[in-house]
C-alpha cells in the first residue's frame, strides 16, 4: 500500500451525540469538550467524598499491583554498593534479553521470516513513541522520531494504538498518514469497507474534515455519558490528593499517581475504588503508576490489531506480517494475538526484565526510532 492509500485524516465528524444512552444517563452530563486538554485535580471544587476504609484496595489487591506496575526511578551511582547493584541489574536484563532479544540485533532476522508477505506497523504513543513523562500533557514525540514514522508510514501500512484519546494522540503526532486507535482501541479510524459496517455494530461510514470517507467504529459508544459521569467524580473525590491528575480519554478516565508521594497511594487506591463500586459495568486496569477505567466490555488492543486489519484487507495472516511495538501491559493483548499461531512480532520497550507475550524487546524510544528506521531503510535499499 503506497502513501497515497493511507492519507485519511483521522479528525472526524462524529456522529450526532447521543441525547439519552441505553445507560439512562443524559447529554447533560457531557459539559465539557472530549477533545479538550486533561483536568488537575485542583481544577474543580466538587466536595471530596473520604475513603471509607483502606482495607479494599489493601485484600483486592490494588496495592500489590500499583506497585509492581509502577518500577522505581533510576538511582545515581554514588558507592560501591549501588555498583555492584547496577552490576547485577545489567547481568539480569541480559539474561533477559536472551529470551526476548534485541529487534535491532534481530532485524535480519524478522526481515528473512516476512519473505514477500507485507508489512504493517502498530505502535502505541506513551513509552514508544514518546518517553514517560510526570506531565502526560507534556509527552511530545520529537522531530527525528516524527519522522521516523512518517517515513515508516510511506511503505507500510501504520497505525496507533493508544489509551490516550483518539484526538488527543492525532494532536501529539500531527500525521494524516497513520490509522488512529484510541482509548484502547475503542474509538478506530479505518479505511471504508463496506463489509465492515455490514459486520460490525457500533460501526459507521464517516468523513473527514477533508471531506473523505472513512469507516469509524466505536464499540463502547453507550458507556460515553458513563464514563464522563465518573470521570467528574474522580477529579471531585481525588483534588485533595498532591500530585494526582485525572484524564479523560473519551472510553476510559485515568488517574494518574506518578506524582503523588506512595505514602498517599492507599488513599488514592480508596477513592477510586469507592467510585467504582456503583458501577459494575466499568473495571480497573492498571498502567505505568496510572489507574484506568475501562468498560467492561470484549475489547482491547489485541482486538484493535484484528480490526484495522480486516479494515485493510489483510486479516489473511499468510499474506502479511504484523510488528506491534509497545511498552505497557496494556499491550500485552496485543501481543498475545500476534503470537497466537505465530502470526506476526509483538516488540515490548523495556528497559528492565519483565514477563511478556512479545518476541523481541526494544530498550527505550530511541531503539524504537532506530528500528522504524531501519525498515525504512531496508525497503529503500534491498526491496524490489
Amino acid at each position: 500500500m503506497d502513501s497515497k492509500s493511507t492519507k485519511a485524516s483521522p479528525i472526524l465528524t462524529d456522529p450526532t451525540p447521543i441525547n439519552k444512552s441505553r445507560l439512562g444517563i443524559y447529554s447533560s452530563l457531557l459539559p465539557y469538550s472530549q477533545s479538550g486538554p486533561s483536568f488537575s485535580t485542583s481544577m474543580l471544587t466538587i466536595p471530596r467524598k473520604k475513603p471509607t476504609k483502606l482495607d479494599d484496595v489493601r485484600s483486592n489487591g490494588w496495592l500489590d499491583a500499583m506497585k509492581a506496575s509502577s518500577p522505581p526511578r533510576k538511582k545515581l551511582l554514588k558507592d560501591s554498593k549501588l555498583e555492584v547493584a547496577s552490576d547485577d541489574s545489567n547481568v539480569a536484563y541480559n539474561s533477559w534479553m536472551v529470551k526476548y532479544p534485541s529487534a535491532i540485533n534481530s532485524f535480519e532476522q524478522i526481515i528473512t521470516c516476512a519473505g514477500d508477505k507485507k508489512i504493517v506497523i502498530f505502535l502505541d504513543y506513551d513509552g514508544t513513541l514518546s518517553p514517560i513523562v510526570d506531565d502526560p500533557d507534556r509527552a511530545f514525540m520529537s522531530a527525528d522520531m516524527r519522522s521516523a514514522v512518517r517515513n515508516v508510514a510511506k511503505y507500510f501500512p501504520t497505525a496507533i494504538i493508544s489509551g490516550r484519546s483518539r484526538d488527543k494522540v492525532f494532536e501529539l503526532v500531527e500525521l494524516t498518514e497513520l490509522y488512529y486507535a484510541g482509548s484502547h482501541g475503542m474509538d478506530i479510524i479505518s479505511p471504508v469497507r463496506d463489509m465492515l459496517s455490514t459486520e460490525h455494530s457500533n460501526c459507521i461510514q464517516s468523513t473527514d474534515q477533508q471531506g473523505k470517507e472513512v469507516n469509524l467504529f466505536q464499540p463502547a459508544s453507550e458507556f460515553l455519558p458513563m464514563i464522563e459521569e465518573v470521570f467528574r467524580a474522580l477529579v471531585g473525590n481525588t483534588k485533595d490528593i498532591k500530585g494526582a491528575k485525572v484524564e479523560n480519554h473519551k472510553f476510559c478516565a485515568s488517574v494518574h499517581y506518578r506524582n503523588v508521594e506512595e505514602k498517599s497511594w492507599p488513599t488514592i487506591a480508596q477513592l477510586v475504588h469507592d467510585v467504582l463500586k456503583d458501577y459494575s459495568r466499568l473495571r480497573l486496569t492498571h498502567g505505568r503508576k496510572v489507574l484506568e477505567v475501562r468498560p467492561v466490555i470484549d475489547w482491547d488492543k489485541g482486538r484493535a490489531v484484528e480490526f484495522l486489519l480486516e479494515s485493510l484487507g489483510l486479516s489473511n495472516s499468510d499474506d502479511v506480517l504484523p510488528i506491534y511495538i509497545g511498552d505497557d501491559r496494556t499491550d500485552e493483548d496485543a501481543f498475545k494475538v500476534l503470537r497466537a499461531c505465530n502470526r506476526g512480532y509483538g516488540i515490548l520497550v523495556s528497559s528492565a526484565p519483565k514477563e511478556s507475550n512479545a518476541f523481541f524487546s526494544l530498550k527505550d524510544t530511541s531503539e524504537v526510532k532506530e528500528f522504524l528506521e531501519s525498515l525504512v531503510y531496508w525497503k529503500e535499499h534491498n526491496a524490489l
